[in-house]
């Protein structure tokens, strides 16, 4: 076993990729928080640490939203250190829904595109 698979199993509550469900993957994109941090994943070079997001909330909300996140399947969290890291599960995602991830990582994009330009109007 790997060290990042070791850190993995510190965090308990990863479906497996065969009970990944289309339900759980939608409620939990539905939160525009959750859609925010699924987008910054997909943007980033690496793999993300928890204290490195753009999010407006509390720190015990955020931890929330990346549990509802882990728990539905769309990201895999794992420690470096002291580091929680965050990656998405594209390969599982893809094996179960083909083209999906992509997709809502597109809308996700736009939508911050838009708000971006709405923000800047007079």
């Amino acid at each position: 076993m790997t060290a990042a698979h070791a850190a993995v199993d510190r965090i308990g509550d990863h479906p497996d990729a065969a009970d990944i469900t289309l339900q759980r993957i939608l409620e939990a994109f539905a939160d525009p928080v959750r859609r925010s941090i699924v987008r910054q994943i997909a943007n980033a070079p690496d793999d993300t640490a928890c204290g490195t997001f753009d999010i407006s909330v509390t720190r015990s909300t955020g931890t929330h939203h990346f549990r509802v996140l882990r728990q539905s399947g769309l990201i895999r969290q794992y420690y470096v250190g002291t580091s929680k890291m965050n990656t998405l599960r594209r390969d599982d995602l893809e094996q179960a829904f083909p083209g999906l991830l992509d997709a809502l990582i597109a809308a996700a994009n736009r939508e911050a595109a838009a708000a971006r330009g709405a923000g800047d109007a007079p």
